[in-house]
């Protein structure tokens, strides 16, 4: 079909209803019946530059996962377990049904909803070949079409959509990195080699940035920038990005060995490649349907393969290591400091959720390292913190009561390391069921921070020692327990994960993972206790016949004991406890302040 788009007057948009009666209008003018609005951009980031807020701009949600589809006659919007309050307080329910993407996922509702016979239209830039596959099967069983359209149907009625960033890159210091860039190279070009590959085709930013030793402000709380990647068997590349973003002292650092090339330059130049370059590497999962569709028109084989920077990338060199430590006792001494600060106001009853997380990022600010936080700070008072993604605004802020819990979840972008720490705090005192529920998710934290596990176990496989404290009182929660976290880089990053869901890659040394089990009561208040923890080798026991991984707790700061029974808690717990506090204690108190480091002696202390 033609998927051209007609010329027409941009429409003035200010409601959600006229902007999806705006979207229909496109779609009525291109003759499809349903199109798709994802979250994410061109590269399956889990940020967004302004731009790329389309989800948003349509519907008002603002979590960083999501999908609509419009049909001509009804609406509806998909989310994870994480954002399904969030979503009935942004989006009108008036104009868009409500999904769970696990529950009912996009392609059992269009099995349900879409006519036989009908076309849905969807950016192939902003869809990956996985993805797609599957909505491919459900149109393709009730007799409709999946049609990719050439231009983005928001970006057409979108009348003040800003513009793509161009931000200038900036060189990651091998100091941090703990390889050169040439070396990184050369590693990733042994996989392609090993797997017969002429070449992979980068297009996830975070793997773009850790292969180059760079990186940018295009993307809000991730330091990356906008470009695409090929990397050649001989460890060569070409680097796909705006130029105006390169000064000298980055073309320098590059070197020669890597081209640079127009950002819109990437169909032209898979067309120009020789003949020796015939097999392209693919991630299918992250690269969208509109790179793989260039790859097949330039007459060259995509081959699907992981992407060979994720899995290095995840085992972070001893230099980053060492510097996400140092990240991690900056950022402790700042958070302790904060919630020292809070043991004073937040009784008071006048703090608002955005006061609060205002004050913590000061404290972070203080750093000559901090470069901003690493995603939107959670701060939520009382029913707020049952929002598993809540994010206070200036016109919904609530104020910190007395008697009430408040649940922080923030990060810090440091040059040398990326932080990710969630705190439950009682305000005053706490209820009985509080401190059950709440020493519940410590005890499954606990579990998990002790745990011990040989090489090739994966994090599914650990997941449930978390929820065991929760499941055996009848209480669970709706998110993974654990999620990679990059080196100055995305703080949500893969391979490696905690969760239940089947299968995962095995856990590694030098991998960086959360902790986080937790637990929500709708409307009423929810707790959530968060560490990062990196992957190193155990010593065996006599007898061992295999090698054993354990974690290593980074993150410093006090757990709430006014939020601890004691009694609910082991022997063993009880000394991993009072372990992890001497150890907060003893590493922040030449950090802090006199005011703080009286406050952090008893916020430690043994139980």
């Amino acid at each position: 079909m033609d998927t051209h788009i007609p010329p027409s007057d941009h429409v003035v948009s200010e409601t959600s209803d006229q902007r999806l009666s705006a979207l229909r209008g496109a779609m009525s003018k291109i003759g499809i019946d349903g199109y798709l609005v994802p979250h994410g951009d061109e590269h399956q980031g889990e940020f967004n530059a302004p731009y790329a807020e389309r989800l948003k701009w349509l519907t008002g949600f603002t979590g960083s996962a999501g999908l609509s589809i419009v049909l001509t006659d009804r609406a509806v919007i998909f989310v994870d377990g994480r954002y399904t309050l969030q979503v009935k307080t942004q989006v009108d329910g008036a104009l868009y049904e409500y999904a769970h993407l696990a529950d009912d996922p996009p392609g059992k509702w269009l099995e349900r909803k879409l006519p036989r016979g009908a076309t849905l239209g969807f950016d192939p830039r902003l869809h990956t070949p996985a993805g797609l596959s599957r909505l491919e099967d459900a149109t393709a069983r009730v007799g409709a079409k999946l049609v990719p359209i050439a231009e983005n149907l928001i970006d057409k009625v979108w009348r003040d959509q800003p513009e793509r960033p161009a931000a200038p890159v900036s060189i990651y210091p091998v100091a941090f990195a703990g390889r050169s860039s040439e070396e990184k190279r050369s590693l990733v070009a042994k996989v392609l080699e090993a797997e017969g590959m002429d070449a992979f085709l980068v297009s996830a930013l975070d793997s773009i940035a850790w292969l180059f030793n760079i990186r940018g402000a295009d993307v809000a709380y991730s330091p990356l920038s906008y470009a695409y990647a090929l990397l050649f068997a001989d460890g060569t590349a070409t680097l796909f990005i705006d130029k105006a973003k390169i000064s000298s002292t980055v073309r320098a650092h590059l070197g020669d060995e890597v081209t640079l090339a127009p950002y819109e330059g990437l169909s032209d130049a898979l067309r120009g490649l020789g003949s020796k370059v015939d097999v392209i590497g693919v991630d299918q999962g992250t690269a969208s349907r509109w790179a793989v569709d260039l790859i097949t028109e330039a007459k060259r084989t995509a081959k699907p393969s992981a992407d060979p920077c994720t899995a290095l990338k995840a085992r972070k060199h001893p230099a980053e290591l060492e510097g996400v430590r140092q990240a991690h006792i900056r950022d402790g001494a700042a958070l302790t400091r904060f919630l020292a600060w809070l043991a004073v106001e937040g009784p008071k009853g006048e703090l608002t959720e955005i006061d609060a997380s205002d004050r913590l990022e000061s404290f972070r600010a203080e750093s000559n390292l901090f470069l901003g936080p690493s995603f939107p700070t959670i701060a939520g008072a009382g029913a707020n913190g049952a929002v598993v993604h809540y994010r206070a605004m200036s016109d919904t802020t609530a104020t910190i009561k007395p008697d009430t819990l408040f649940l922080l979840d923030s990060g810090g972008q440091y040059l040398d390391g990326t932080t990710d720490v969630t705190r439950t705090v009682a305000i005053g005192t706490p209820t009985l069921e509080q401190k059950q529920r709440f020493t519940l998710v410590l005890k499954g934290h606990i579990a998990l921070a002790r745990a011990r596990f040989v090489v090739g176990t994966a994090g599914s496989q650990l997941d449930a020692l978390a929820r065991a404290p929760l499941w055996e009182e009848g209480l669970d929660f709706d998110h993974g327990t654990g999620h990679g976290v990059g080196t100055y880089l995305g703080v949500h990053e893969g391979p490696q994960s905690i969760s239940k869901r089947a299968g995962g890659v095995a856990l590694e040394p030098g991998m960086v993972i959360s902790n986080e089990p937790g637990y929500y009561k709708t409307d009423e208040y929810g707790i959530r206790i968060e560490n990062l923890v990196a992957v190193v080798e155990a010593k065996a026991p006599d007898g061992a016949e295999r090698p054993l991984l354990r974690f290593e707790t980074i993150t410093l700061a006090p757990i709430d004991l006014n939020l601890v029974d004691t009694g609910m808690l082991s022997t063993g717990e009880k000394a991993w406890l009072n372990e992890y506090h001497t150890t907060v204690r003893e590493t922040l108190n030449p950090l802090v302040d006199d005011g703080t480091r009286a406050w952090l002696e008893v916020a430690t202390a043994s139980v």
